[in-house]
């Protein structure tokens, strides 16, 4: 029995949804990504939903359209994938990084607060927070803290009713990456709704799939046109096919992706279910192994969507050395997540060393991803699990 990694759920549907718009004229810019935009509206009740490649050009489109440019300051968290920082260092704007919840692995609200207080006051008490060093082209000169970038890790939703509260007293943007999340609630309300902008992602293991493909929702009018002039080479309304009033990209989600998605949205309550019934499983199933620790929901987090499975193992655990004897079990795993900063182009371009961000470093050292998916089943759930029981002794330090 082998046990993937990941592995999306497709059916005779999705494929034919597909089909269908390759026996049509219109690959691009057609019916479907209307109609999967307006199931993101219907879904979510944001006002308006703007289809792109990725979840990457989605945040990115969102930081264009939230002003931010040159040597502004764009609060995040080091314990992500990389694309929430370089989104902001595509518009040459600089990261400044706050640590995480040790629980939940989602940006520490109370060290947001301060961090927020110290760089609007400036001076000895906002150097405490910025990179060691800055790029060169930035000329030592700052910005203005112009946005906060929360990301719901792992599905679970930040604390957003702390963030905007901060966000609002010192009228920041808040920019939601949700790419993990969708399905989840915070309080009752839809992650991705929670800031100006929200973004999802749709890789192959996300809880929909397009292949490749994102989604934003807002309900800014204003920007929602701006970051659709973008996302189609900065073509504002009105323009013809060679005029452009903006710089833009191609970050257009073709039809067959669209339709993909469309498919897979019609059945979400479904997917969903699936993947927290492996969920549960795992739960179950690991409550034995001492040297383990499942995911930790939090109060607030009133709906998990459930992306990835992710484990904290004891700190008598060796990582990697349990990593290599599941491997060779047939248990695929993998770390996650390696921490942003300590990424060697952030080293070289900021000066981050091992030590700045301690939570996210523990976590980064401590995390393991376990095989997931909507189509797993309690036997490999089983199997995975009784494999780690048994790995755990061979890997103690």
């Amino acid at each position: 029995m082998k046990i993937p990694m990941s592995s999306p759920n497709l059916t005779d549907a999705d494929r034919q949804a597909v089909l269908e718009v390759l026996n049509t004229p219109n690959l691009s810019m057609g019916p479907k990504i209307d109609a999967f935009e307006r199931g993101f509206c219907e879904l979510t009740g944001a006002r308006h939903a703007i289809g792109v490649n990725s979840g990457t050009a989605g945040l990115h489109l969102c930081v264009r359209a939230a002003g931010i440019g040159q040597n502004d300051l764009v609060i995040t968290t080091p314990f992500s994938f990389v694309a929430s920082t370089n989104v902001i260092l595509f518009e040459k704007a600089i990261p400044v990084f706050v640590d995480v919840e040790p629980h939940t692995g989602n940006i520490d609200t109370d060290q947001l607060s301060r961090a927020v207080e110290d760089l609007c006051l400036g001076g000895e008490a906002a150097r405490a927070w910025l990179p060691r060093r800055l790029p060169a082209e930035s000329k030592g000169a700052l910005g203005a803290v112009k946005a906060i970038l929360p990301v719901d890790v792992f599905g679970q939703p930040a604390d957003y009713d702390a963030i905007n509260t901060i966000a609002k007293q010192y009228n920041l943007s808040v920019i939601e990456d949700s790419c993990e999340a969708l399905g989840g609630a915070y309080q009752g309300k839809p992650a991705g709704t929670l800031g100006d902008y929200g973004v999802f992602a749709f890789y192959p293991n996300k809880q929909i799939t397009t292949g490749e493909g994102g989604m934003i929702i807002t309900d800014d009018t204003d920007a929602a046109d701006f970051m659709r002039a973008l996302r189609n080479q900065g073509r504002a309304p009105g323009d013809t096919w060679l005029q452009h009033t903006h710089l833009g990209y191609n970050y257009r989600l073709d039809e067959m992706s669209a339709a993909l998605g469309l498919s897979q949205l019609e059945r979400l309550d479904e997917l969903l279910a699936n993947r927290a019934r492996v969920a549960d499983w795992y739960g179950h199933y690991l409550a034995e192994i001492k040297a383990v620790s499942p995911p930790q929901i939090v109060a607030k987090t009133t709906q998990v969507s459930w992306f990835v499975y992710v484990i904290q193992l004891d700190p008598s655990v060796n990582r990697d050395r349990l990593a290599l004897i599941l491997k060779e079990r047939g248990v695929p795993v993998r770390p996650y997540f390696s921490p942003i900063h300590l990424q060697p182009y952030m080293m070289a371009m900021f000066g981050f060393q091992l030590g700045d961000f301690p939570v996210t470093e523990d976590l980064g050292n401590r995390s393991l991803a376990l095989p997931f998916s909507g189509e797993m089943t309690e036997e490999m759930v089983v199997r995975v699990c009784g494999a780690i029981a048994e790995a755990v002794i061979a890997a103690e330090k």
